[in-house]
Order: structure tokens, then C-alpha cells, then sequence
């Protein structure tokens, strides 16, 4: 079975969390969501949930001290948030992680600020990419010329396919970063399968 990693952590903002768990589910994909803490912080969030962006309480599937066993992965997705993305793109293990993804072929997601994780990993370096605005500078021009080998290649699109590497906005292209998502993992025939019903098409 296809399987697809959610990354979590406080301050994570939720429709960008929920909503890629939530499509990708609807797909057929086995997603499993995986804490990460701040540094310092304990392996589990201590009171069994993590509080979102918006003050929305998550209960993770698992953390990620407890990956080591777990199987292999095709997909890794990395939210946005200020305070969740600044968590995730810096925590070593994450970034390890996502540069081993890359390598390997397997799809790598980011949306809104989660951008920073692959500007951090240094992966898809030189090519094209796409955030929320308020990081965009950071990811055209390199936060840190010394991290980078090159620059991105920005672009204000909704939805940004380089290779493996997928990237989007921000909580307005939610639905249509899961859905690229799915393609990827899944093909043309299960996204269109699985947005039929959404009615993602109708306006109020």
C-alpha cells in the first residue's frame, strides 16, 4: 500500500495539515500524521495533542522518535504555520529526512512557509518552487547564501511539480496541493476520481 507521511507540530496551521491528510486518506493512501517537537522539548506532546495555528487541538498518529520501526514511506508533507513550519524546517531529523526522500525518488510536499523545510534539506535547488509570500524572498534569493548552491526558481502559482518535489501557497490551495499530491502517487485517474465528489467545482 502506498503511504504518505503528515508532518505535525505546535503551531502547525490545520487546514494545510487536515486537509492533505484528509485527500490523500480519500485516495486510498495509508497517511499517518507524526509529531514533531521543538527543540527541548519531550518526544510527545505532553498533554496528547498538539495545538494548531488556530488553537485546533490534533491527536497525532505517532511521533517521530517512533518512526525507527515503522515501514518504508512514498510521500512526505510538510504544513505550513509560522510556528510549525520554523519547528519542522529546522529540526535535523526532518530535514534528513526529506533529503533522503528526494534522493530516492519518493514525493516530497511542502505548502505556505513548510517551504523552508526543502529550502533547508537544500533539495530541488535551482529549480522551481513556490510558498506563502511572506517567505518568498527567503526561497528566490537563499536565506543563507552559505546553505545554498544555488537559488530557487520562484513562481506565484497555487501549485508548483518539479520532479518529485511539490509545493504550494498556502490554506486557499489546500485542495489543490492534496490533490497534486494524489497524482503523484496515485495518478491522473484516482485525482479526478477522488475531487469529483468534493464538488470542489461549485461556487456559493
Amino acid at each position: 500500500m502506498t503511504r504518505a507521511l503528515v508532518l505535525l507540530a505546535e503551531g502547525t496551521e490545520e487546514m494545510e495539515f487536515s486537509i492533505a491528510y484528509d485527500v490523500l486518506v480519500r485516495a486510498g493512501v495509508d497517511v499517518q500524521s507524526v509529531y514533531v517537537p521543538a527543540e527541548g522539548m519531550p518526544n510527545t506532546p505532553e498533554p496528547g495533542y498538539v495545538t494548531a495555528a488556530r488553537g485546533v487541538k490534533i491527536v497525532p498518529d505517532t511521533t517521530l522518535a517512533q518512526l525507527g520501526d515503522a515501514p518504508p514511506f512514498d510521500a512526505i508533507v510538510v504544513p505550513g504555520g509560522v510556528g510549525g513550519a520554523n519547528i519542522l524546517s529546522q529540526d535535523k531529523t526532518v530535514l534528513s529526512m526529506l533529503k533522503s526522500a528526494y534522493d530516492a525518488d519518493k514525493v516530497v510536499g511542502a505548502i505556505c512557509a513548510g517551504s523552508l523545510a526543502p529550502l533547508r534539506a537544500q533539495i530541488g535547488l535551482g529549480g522551481p518552487i513556490t510558498s506563502h509570500p511572506s517567505v518568498k524572498e527567503q526561497l528566490h534569493e537563499g536565506a543563507s547564501r552559505a546553505l545554498l548552491t544555488s537559488a530557487y526558481a520562484y513562481e506565484d502559482k497555487a501549485v508548483v511539480v518539479a520532479k518529485n518535489l511539490v509545493t504550494s501557497r498556502g490554506p486557499g490551495t489546500s485542495f489543490v496541493f492534496a490533490l497534486a499530491l494524489v497524482e503523484k502517487l496515485m495518478g491522473p485517474e484516482v485525482r479526478a476520481k477522488v475531487a469529483a465528489p468534493m464538488m470542489l467545482e461549485e461556487r456559493l
